[in-house]
């Protein structure tokens, strides 16, 4: 599974992306604006940061505005996927771009029938929110089963990329279903490697190691 990471906080990027775990980067207006920064600028930023996918999004909710927003989007450098939202202009905007060879993420995915739809658009990427679902009292999950199922069936090369990550066991149940991609805030990618065994073990570990007056370094 990919590893992308959700937020538009360059020192964080930066930070993780120094543990080899990082695989691209997904960015949302939301985030943008949290960062206080000119939104082409922190693409570019990230851009030279990451050399997997980075998501931009338009904000445009029209097709023509799509494509204009989108090759300013794009011209950013050639790891920019564009953002666009699941709708019939969103989609048209999804078949232009990947007619050109260019990555495009489809986000705002909350059914398997909008999942097919941005399937057979040319999406690389479909981004169902499962957290959302969960706050509805859904099942996020049994949805990326859903897509998982039919992207099988018909071989669509479309990425499943796991949106609205709340927690590590998001990230397990994603991994087990085959989800290919999961974008996960950057505290949810650092409580992946928590656990109190091993947090246990190597406090013992460490006293042991203390009792024999030993040092590694002279």
């Amino acid at each position: 599974m990919k590893f992308f990471v959700d937020t538009a906080d360059i020192d964080e990027i930066r930070d993780l992306a120094t543990t080899g775990l990082l695989d691209g980067v997904t960015t949302n207006p939301s985030l943008i604006a949290k960062s206080g920064r000119d939104f082409l600028d922190v693409i570019a930023e990230i851009c030279d940061i990451v050399d997997g996918p980075v998501s931009g999004e338009v904000t445009a909710l029209d097709y023509e505005g799509m494509i204009k927003e989108g090759e300013v989007v794009l011209a950013i450098a050639d790891n920019v996927a564009l953002k666009v939202p699941l709708t019939v202009d969103g989609l048209k905007a999804c078949k232009y771009f990947a007619d050109k060879g260019r990555m495009v993420n489809v986000t705002l995915c909350f059914s398997a029938a909008q999942a097919l739809l941005a399937a057979k658009a040319g999406a690389s990427f479909i981004s169902p929110f499962v957290g959302r679902h969960d706050d509805i009292g859904q099942d996020g999950m049994s949805l990326i089963e859903d897509i998982r199922t039919i992207y099988d069936n018909y071989d669509f090369k479309t990425e499943i990329l796991v949106a609205s990550v709340r927690h590590p066991i998001h990230v397990t149940d994603a991994a087990r279903i085959g989800a290919d991609v999961c974008t996960i805030p950057p505290k949810v990618i650092r409580q992946l490697s928590k656990h109190p065994l091993t947090d246990n073990g190597l406090a013992a570990f460490m006293d042991d190691w203390a009792k024999t007056g030993q040092t590694i370094l002279k």
